[in-house]
Parts: structure tokens; sequence; C-alpha cells
């Protein structure tokens, strides 16, 4: 349970760091594409000796460099997303993809033995508690686009359950889980190139000294929130349907108390409703 508290906190610290993005004047997304090697650099300085990299066969090696590009991907769709159709809705999205890696988890890894009372009035309440909690959801604030939306949700949810399945099947063949994320962000730090030296050359970014220093207190809680939700899979045996709704409703019902005690935003009571039924799908799910 520490390991899913610690990845809890460290991805609502991340969240903190977009908040302050616009009073820093921050490019979030070459925040975002910098911060790939700070968080490589921070895993290596945690294991030196997870280089060389045992890489596995060649269709795992793929995999696992395609989850690196997939982190990339999401993020910059989530960012599309979010100027299309709102942040209410585009978090929406991002949360409802956990639905995606939990059925993953339980009609094809196996773990359907562990579904029961608990686990379905649990999931059902997480779902709800995800609904209520987010404001705005019956409409498109902006009219935009559904396909970015509907990108938010398969891109979350196949990385989430791409994540997962992977951590099981193969970190202990490449030395464990700190050399499985080093490998994963060599496809991150790829696609970040890449993606830089297109955006670049379309003028559609600017890169500035900020923006660039940005990329160090998102890139370290980056690292540890990945590596403690891999710890915590590797505790609960992967077991997606437990693991994941309760990171997603943790780091709602966190990052709700953060932005009241120091950004003085408020809930509704169609919210709080939503955090206290959070809160009982938690102790559901844990049963």
């Amino acid at each position: 349970m520490l390991y899913l508290i610690l990845s809890i906190l460290f991805s609502v610290l991340l969240l903190v760091n977009f908040r302050m993005h616009q009073k820093w004047k921050v490019d979030t997304t070459v925040a975002i594409l910098f911060n790939y090697p700070v968080c490589f650099l921070t895993g290596w300085f945690h294991q030196l000796d997870a280089l060389p990299f045992q890489w596995p066969d060649i269709a795992q090696s793929f995999g696992i460099l395609a989850l690196g590009v997939g982190f990339v991907i999401t993020f910059l769709f989530s960012g599309i997303s979010t100027q299309k159709n709102g942040m209410a809705v585009t978090s929406l999205a991002n949360n409802l993809s956990l639905v995606i890696p939990v059925l993953f988890g339980l009609f094809f890894m196996g773990q359907i033995a562990h579904l029961n009372g608990f686990t379905i009035v649990g999931l059902l309440m997480a779902l709800s508690s995800i609904y209520l909690f987010n404001p705005q959801i019956n409409k498109l604030e902006n009219k935009g686009s559904y396909l970015a939306l509907v990108a938010v949700f398969v891109g979350y949810g196949l990385t989430n359950t791409s994540f997962s399945y992977l951590n099981s099947a193969v970190s202990t063949k490449v030395g464990g889980t700190i050399p499985f994320m080093l490998m994963a962000l060599v496809g991150s730090m790829i696609a970040s190139v890449i993606v830089l030296n297109v955006q670049f050359a379309r003028e559609k970014i600017a890169i500035n000294r900020q923006s660039i220093l940005a990329a160090i207190p998102l890139g370290l809680p980056n690292f540890f929130s990945f590596y403690f939700l891999l710890k915590a899979l590797d505790f609960y045996k992967s077991d997606l349907s437990i693991v994941l709704p309760v990171y997603n409703i943790g780091v709602i019902a966190c990052s709700a108390l953060v932005a009241w005690l120091f950004f003085k935003e408020k809930l509704n009571a169609k919210q709080l409703i939503g955090l206290g039924i959070g809160i009982i799908a938690i102790l559901l799910l844990l049963q």
C-alpha cells in the first residue's frame, strides 16, 4: 500500500507542476518533451548497474520502446483535447480510461477469479465518482473534436494496459523495474527528439530557458510516479482491478485537497458527493 500511496503523491506533484506553468511562463509541450531525459537520468542514478541493458527478444524489445513512444503520444493528445474540448471533459476521458486495463486484467490476465461483489460494486462506484467529480460533462465545452477526446480515452487505456502487462511479462528478464522503465524511456526520448524537431521546424513551439528548466521539477516526480506504480503492481501481482482504480481515485482526491489548500479551488456539491463515493469505492476494491 505504501508504494501505491507514493505513486499517487508523485502524480499529484506532476499536476501541481502543470498548474504552475502559466505563472512561470512555461511552454508545457516543451517541458513534457524535455522531461524524459530527466526521467532517464533519475532512474539511472537510482540504479547505476541498470546499464548496459539486457534486452529481451525482438518482439518484446519493440513493445517496450513502443510503450515509451505511447507515453509521449498520449501526453500530446491530452494537450490537443484540452485545447479543443476543455480540461474537464479531457480529464473525464483520461480517468474513465481505467476501464480498459481493468477489463483486460479481468478477462485476459487470469484475474477473473478475483471478480466478486465488492469488486463489481467498487468499479461501478469508482466510475460514478469520476463522472460526478468532473464538471460540465454533459456537453463539450468548446464543441471541439470528438476524435481527440476518443484518442485520450483509448491512448491512456492502452498505455496503462501495456505498461502493466509488459511489467509483469518482461521486467524480471531485463533486470528489474528500473531497467524496464529506462528501456521504455529510450523510446520516449526518441519520440521527443522527433516531435521537437518537427514542431520547431513548423514554428509551433518556442524553446526557451524557463521551459527547459521546468523539465527538471516535472521529470523527477514523473519518474517516481511510474516507479512506485510499478512497485505497487508487483506487490499486488499485477492485479489491475485493484491497483488502477485506487490509483485514479486517489489522484483525484489528493488533487482536490491540494487545489483547495494551495490554489483556493473549491468543489461544488456534485464533486463532493463524487469524492465521497470514490473513497468508499477504494475501500470496496481493497476487500
